[in-house]
């Protein structure tokens, strides 16, 4: 049975209220795909960056701190979309990626571990645990860009790159509720692996395409 790691942003979980459209449709997509194991770790994106902005507003917070807000998202949102699969799905979310997981089950949900590094770095480790052939990532960025688009308009889409040239765009250091394509110390350990990474957007028909191996839009970073 193939493992599709797929590193589900908190962005599209929860752009401002729970998306239950997008999450009725994912659902729908993972339990169609009857062939497939899934591996769907989930960040904490806005409610995580809302929770991090008060805290730092109100005092002076250790980065170690921030991360832990954030971690604590990622489990929130994990433990909603664990909850929508029933019994599809292992019985407990995942923190450790090396930790205890005795199971059969077609579906896992993962989460935030310990600070230093976001979710995107949890789908890396796992997918090297279950020999995934790559790590699909599900945001609202829905191409890395040779440069900022927000900054920049002349940047443009590349949809296909180096790990050395991607990582030269998104640099190395971590910085809770860093709003990357793909976060550095997981690129960093993605390059070291060998692991390729797609990135994709937040198009739950692009998802389709990509999980059924027809033509999709987004760039593939290896």
């Amino acid at each position: 049975m193939d493992t599709m790691v797929i590193s589900l942003g908190g962005s599209i979980i929860v752009p401002g209220e729970i998306d239950t459209k997008f999450l009725k449709r994912f659902r729908e997509i993972v339990l169609t795909l009857e062939t497939k194991r899934f591996l769907i770790i989930c960040g904490g994106g806005t409610i995580c960056r809302k929770y991090q902005s008060v805290a730092a507003e109100i005092a002076p917070v250790p980065k170690t701190d921030l991360d832990w807000i954030g971690i604590q998202a990622t489990r929130l949102n994990a433990e909603l979309v664990r909850s929508m699969f029933g019994p599809m799905a292992y019985h407990k979310v995942i923190h450790d990626p090396d930790g205890p997981m005795d199971t059969d089950k077609r579906v896992i949900i993962g989460a935030g571990f310990e600070p230093g590094s976001s979710t995107d770095l949890r789908a890396v480790q796992l997918a090297q645990r279950f020999a995934a052939a790559q790590v699909i990532n599900m945001s609202n960025i829905d191409y890395v860009y040779s440069d900022d688009p927000k900054k920049n308009p002349d940047a443009e889409q590349v949809t296909n790159i180096s790990w050395p040239d991607f990582r030269k765009l998104v640099g190395d250091e971590w910085d809770p509720g860093l709003n990357m394509p793909f976060d550095p110390i997981a690129s960093r350990t993605a390059e070291a692996v060998g692991l390729k990474v797609v990135i994709i957007g937040n198009d739950i028909r692009n998802l389709e395409k990509l999980l059924r191996d027809e033509p999709f839009r987004g760039t593939t970073i290896a």
